[in-house]
């Protein structure tokens, strides 16, 4: 792993082909955003205009996702770092399969290696699932911070189960959760300044 960056990764991901998910993209969407972002926020996997763009979250969810981080946490894509469980579209936008998740862990893994955030917001079942390797859905995980990996994770709704519900209680506790993940970097960025001058 020495050595490799996100552009290097990127590019190997690009012409990936360990899942049936390869023969139907348009391109691979890899991710977005800082390599040096201490927030990352990762969801479940591309739909048409992720496919079309190459970039995560760029529909509406990614609209939705534009303005809470905008109005939350004070500032735009470009300060965290976007990615997805699976890197290709599934058909028809439906729920990625375990063998496709399995095939493309190895890329987020490579993601969060070289990344190193300290804070990681899941956004909805699959990455809340599959990051704190759980069962429960996401009503249960959302409202709480875990520690995972020596980071803290923060699962919320999937943008997309606020647009469904039309916002009101969904979109409200997603705030909470954008809120709880900004203490979660401030409070880490302090403890990390306090461990430098020890």
């Amino acid at each position: 792993m020495a050595g490799r960056d996100l552009a290097s990764v990127a590019a190997e991901a690009a012409v990936c082909t360990r899942c049936e998910l390869a023969s139907g993209r348009t391109q691979v969407v890899f991710g977005v955003g800082s390599a040096r972002a201490d927030l990352m926020f990762i969801g479940e996997a591309p739909g048409r205009d992720e496919d079309l763009q190459g970039e995560p979250f760029v529909g509406r969810s990614g609209k939705l996702l534009d303005r809470l981080m905008l109005e939350e946490l004070g500032h735009d894509r470009s300060g965290v770092y976007i990615t997805n469980t699976t890197k290709c579209r599934p058909p028809g936008n439906r729920d990625p399969l375990p063998d496709e998740l399995a095939a493309c862990r190895p890329w987020l893994e490579s993601q969060l290696e070289i990344i190193d955030p300290k804070v990681i917001v899941t956004l909805g079942n699959f990455a809340t699932r599959l990051i704190l390797n759980t069962r429960e859905g996401i009503t249960k995980m959302r409202g709480r911070e875990h520690s995972w990996n020596g980071r803290v994770v923060v699962p919320t709704f999937h943008p997309s189960a606020a647009l469904r519900s039309g916002g009101g209680q969904v979109l409200a506790e997603m705030r909470a959760d954008f809120v709880r993940a900004k203490l979660a970097v401030r409070r880490a960025a302090a403890e990390s300044v306090l461990a430098t001058a020890r």
